[in-house]
């Protein structure tokens, strides 16, 4: 027997993302338990082969690792810790995958409870939306022990291609944030400087064909930390931050001239402006992202030989100006 055949698995949650999850675990043959508050939310899987458990902890008691994703933190301390929950079933040396959008307090609240119990939590919350878990594509950003991860990850790949072990309980979830912060915020910056480049009469169409091409838009999001940023290298400058100055004075300026609010560019000129007054104009424009770490008081600087390697792993879009293969 493989260890596919050996393993159960438990899935409480069947909803946009947990049930696709549950469906690619059963297609990729798997045996599983599944639990919702709804038993109707179970139809497909059951369909496909699954077993269903009445409570959680009845799912618990004959799963060898239990995998949760649920849509509120009264839900998940219910379905964890509640009358009938994990918790009541779990055996000792069972893994614990939460998989939902939690909060440090109630993780520490979970992996206390189950190391009580002999059992492992880890955090493992996703990024990749409702298609992403239909077709298997997305990250899941592991928190807790790397040795419990390690084998649990042929799992963690059925749901996601791309499962990544970030730290200790709590890191998947820090991860998280991280991304969905820098996703709205991202996102409103666009909203706000598209908009005044429609109402200064560019055509729509044409202005997001264009900025496609510029050096941004060919880039995957996160790798624009990777030159400068990450290892701390900002002399001598790619691109002067005096010039960047003029570029968003520019900018904001014609948003007065419009009057279209800019409140995410003159935010971002305000820093600007802060770090040519610390005398940095012929530093790189990328400086400015100083600022943030010393108000935090954190520092920030990686090997460039550790990015390169996670760079070789996966690599940088093709049309990358700076590393792209240009394919």
């Amino acid at each position: 027997m493989t260890d596919r055949d050996q393993l159960t698995i438990g899935y409480v949650g069947l909803g946009i993302m947990g049930g696709p999850m549950a469906l690619n675990l059963l297609r990729a043959g798997y045996r599983l338990i599944v639990n919702d508050v709804r038993r109707e939310a179970a139809q497909a899987q059951l369909a496909l082969g699954a077993s269903w458990a009445d409570t959680p902890a009845q799912l618990a008691a004959s799963a060898d690792v239990i995998f949760t994703c649920l849509p509120s933190l009264q839900i998940i301390a219910e379905v964890a810790l509640g009358s009938g929950g994990l918790i009541e079933g779990i055996r000792s040396g069972s893994a614990f995958f939460e998989m939902s959008t939690n909060s440090r307090s109630l993780l520490e609240k979970l992996d206390a409870a189950f190391r009580e119990k002999g059992a492992h939590v880890l955090d493992a919350p996703v990024s990749g939306g409702a298609g992403g878990a239909v077709r298997g594509q997305m990250g899941i950003w592991v928190g807790g022990d790397r040795a419990i991860f390690d084998r649990f990850e042929p799992v963690l790949r059925v749901m996601g291609d791309m499962p990544a072990h970030v730290g200790p309980i709590g890191s998947g979830l820090v991860t998280k944030l991280v991304h969905n912060c820098t996703s709205q915020a991202t996102q409103a910056a666009i909203a706000e400087v598209f908009t005044m480049g429609v109402k200064a009469g560019a055509d729509p169409l044409s202005l997001w064909a264009a900025i496609r091409q510029g050096s941004i838009g060919r880039r995957r999001t996160f790798d624009g930390l990777v030159d400068e940023f990450l290892p701390a290298a900002f002399d001598p400058p790619h691109a002067a931050l005096r010039i960047i100055e003029k570029d968003l004075t520019l900018a904001t300026q014609l948003g007065r001239d419009l009057r279209v609010p800019m409140r995410f560019a003159n935010l971002a000129l305000a820093d600007v402006q802060e770090a040519m007054n610390r005398g940095w104009g012929d530093r790189d424009a990328r400086s400015v992202m100083l600022l943030p770490q010393e108000r935090a008081g954190v520092s920030i600087k990686v090997a460039p030989d550790q990015i390169e390697e996670v760079l070789r792993k996966d690599p940088p879009a093709p049309t990358d100006t700076k590393r792209g293969s240009g394919g």
